[in-house]
């Protein structure tokens, strides 16, 4: 919570502890090894983004209403479920700097366990009441049909950078959308001000996103557990993978040629990196990241002027910062 200070972040950090109680609570089980693989990726941390934006929307009404930390579990619940799921079909060997589920144990356990999660998340819906259901249910079908946009790749008629940026928009943006919505709708806050947050988290959702996507290539250390170039290595086109492929400068054709073929090479996936930190297609993807930032901040205006609105704010200004 670096970006929030002031008299926000204690009450805050009580809410995302309360969070971190009923999460754990929540994938515990009668049976040891449903537990263990339930608690693995909630063990291994994270960053809580999205039940931080439910606390945080929820400081616009009243925080401490009874549904705002088990609405801020719910969205958490489904994004590692999702993980799970994630990890299965990229074949991922690491999460959160720990061995992925698949790979500690096998794909069937993966998938299983996040089914398990979604269980348990449906289960403490059930209790905040049928307008949360069917809010819950229309995000977790853009959220997989962005999945399945994303598998089945663009159509050969389609721009595969306005694939990629929709397939965000419902894959991640949904989620966080309604991360916003449920803290603003669970503590009171009015209508025009939910609308907003909604459309703010959006926003903001699909701007983490492009955030990590730099910060995979740019990091020379590696973010999340994961090693600089990981994308690029597994062949996962992120947008500037995109940008870069569809490039025209007569300067970049060794990227080009690089980024039509395999990177499993150290010494050629070494060189791909190289050269596409220091690509045009950076360039453009770090504008466009400013552009989802500027349309989140936009939705802030009707806010009221204040320790939330200027939170807000501050996490827009992290996305950009932590990737220049």
């Amino acid at each position: 919570m670096a970006a929030i200070g002031g008299d926000l972040e204690p009450a805050l950090q009580r809410g995302l502890d309360a969070v971190e109680e009923l999460l754990r609570t929540s994938v515990a089980s009668d049976f040891e090894f449903v537990g263990q693989a339930s608690r693995h990726l909630v063990e291994a941390g994270g960053k809580r983004f999205r039940p931080l934006l439910t606390l945080l929307a929820a400081q616009l009404g009243d925080p401490e209403a009874a549904g705002v930390v088990p609405a801020a579990v719910v969205v958490e619940l489904t994004h590692l479920a999702t993980l799970y799921h994630d990890d299965v079909m990229d074949e991922a060997d690491v999460r959160r700097g720990a061995p992925s589920a698949n790979s500690r144990w096998d794909n069937s356990v993966a998938i299983l366990t996040g089914d398990f999660l979604f269980a348990r998340a449906s289960d403490l819906l059930a209790d905040l009441g049928p307008e949360a259901v069917r809010i819950q249910a229309r995000t977790f079908e853009r959220l997989v049909t962005g999945q399945i946009r994303e598998t089945v790749g663009p159509g050969p008629d389609s721009d595969p950078v306005e694939h990629y940026l929709s397939v965000l928009t419902d894959k991640t943006g949904s989620l966080v959308a309604t991360a916003a919505r449920f803290g603003a709708m669970f503590a009171g806050v009015d209508e025009p001000l939910r609308t907003g947050l909604t459309s703010y988290g959006e926003a903001i959702g699909i701007a983490f996103q492009i955030s990590d996507d730099l910060l995979d290539i740019a990091s020379e250390q590696g973010v999340s557990g994961k090693a600089p170039g990981t994308d690029l290595r597994e062949g996962i086109a992120t947008l500037p993978i995109l940008l870069a492929r569809a490039g025209r400068d007569p300067s970049e054709s060794r990227l080009r040629e690089l980024l039509g073929g395999p990177l499993t090479d150290p010494q050629t996936h070494a060189e791909a990196l190289a050269l596409l930190r220091a690509s045009e297609a950076m360039v453009r993807a770090q504008s466009m990241l400013a552009g989802y930032v500027e349309r989140a901040k936009c939705t802030l205006e009707p806010l009221p002027v204040g320790p939330v609105r200027d939170a807000l704010g501050s996490l827009c200004d992290v996305m950009l910062e932590r990737t220049a």
